[in-house]
């Protein structure tokens, strides 16, 4: 009998999809499993349990500032596991330090840790003051506020344009004009000014019983925090990558938030069941059920996508 998924503690991350990626993966003792996106390891101590003392878990971030957590929900439970701050386009250098060719199962939940944005001072949220800071690194690179204060009028357009804003046009235009009188630097100037340009500063959350609507800051945040930390470009890397570091019969599964992360994840995995490299993908995203989007609203938005590799390759699961 499979394990079931273990209810999370309140206040914890809860992790999107999980019995989905669960039956995908169908983990078992031994397996060798790459979470590239911990966070604070909720997909990951899922892993550790089913992979039991004789797997190996590895996990990547970009944010150090998640690992500390994550460590400390791994070490509970009680398997070895192995932490590095890098980010997932890395992947090939982190295998071959612990010796590893290929691995059973690599996933990636794009997009921010609900961690990430309660915390003000990291500047991913529209409904929190703080910062306009963005970086998944806090070490290196960036900022949005840095590069708000510089960007031309036409690129900030067209970064808008490809996040999927109605209003890209008009919003960058307003930004360009504000910042002539004062630098934008924090979220709440952000989201005021982009409700203002945009008229919408009386939205609700909630406008109808059973209805929610998107903030009408929401498409130009997600925008600059994938630009500020250069996620498209990992993304294609780490899909050119998957099919090389899977074992045979192994699984990439890619949870996307955004249609220009779902539509790369789609590209390439039919691309790669063209040539071979999978056999089988997933024809259409996976979602999140009712009753999840229910309890984890970060759910709503989140798309599901899937690579198998062939299992012609003779390959014993236990013991690897």
């Amino acid at each position: 009998m499979k394990p079931k998924p273990r209810s999370t503690p309140a206040g914890e991350h809860r992790p999107v999809l999980l019995r989905e990626i669960l039956d995908l993966f169908d983990l078992r003792p031994g397996m060798t499993v790459v979470d590239c996106t911990v966070g604070w390891a909720g997909h990951s101590a899922e892993f550790l349990t089913r992979i039991g003392p004789t797997g190996m878990l590895v996990g990547l971030d970009m944010d150090a500032e998640n690992l500390p957590k994550a460590r400390a929900r791994l070490d509970a439970v009680g398997h070895p596991f192995h932490l590095h701050h890098m980010n997932f386009a890395g992947l090939q250098q982190v295998l071959a330090a612990h010796g590893l060719d290929q691995v059973d199962a690599i996933l990636a939940d794009l997009g921010m840790s609900s961690m990430q944005v309660d915390d003000p001072a990291r500047g991913f949220s529209y409904s929190r003051d703080g910062a306009l800071d963005m970086r998944m690194d806090r070490s290196r690179g960036q900022t949005a506020a840095q590069y708000l204060a510089t960007v031309a009028e036409g690129e900030l357009t067209q970064v808008l344009q490809q996040g999927d804003e109605p209003h890209a046009r008009k919003i960058a235009a307003a930004i360009v004009n504000a910042r002539t009188k004062t630098p934008i630097a924090t979220t709440r100037e952000l989201a005021g000014l982009i409700q203002e340009t945009t008229e919408q500063l009386n939205w609700r959350l909630r406008p109808a019983p059973g209805k929610w609507t998107t903030h009408p800051a929401a498409r130009t945040f997600q925008a600059l925090r994938i630009l500020v930390n250069r996620e498209l470009a990992s993304l294609e890397h780490l899909l050119r990558l998957a099919p090389t570091c899977l074992a045979p019969g192994g699984a990439v599964a890619i949870i996307s938030f955004h249609s220009g992360e779902d539509r790369l994840a789609k590209s390439a995995f039919r691309a790669g069941r063209e040539a071979g490299a999978y056999q089988a993908t997933s024809d259409d995203p996976i979602r999140a059920s009712w009753s999840e989007r229910q309890e984890n609203p970060r759910s709503r938005s989140a798309k599901l996508r899937w690579a198998r590799k062939s299992a012609t390759e003779a390959k014993l699961q236990a013991g690897r």
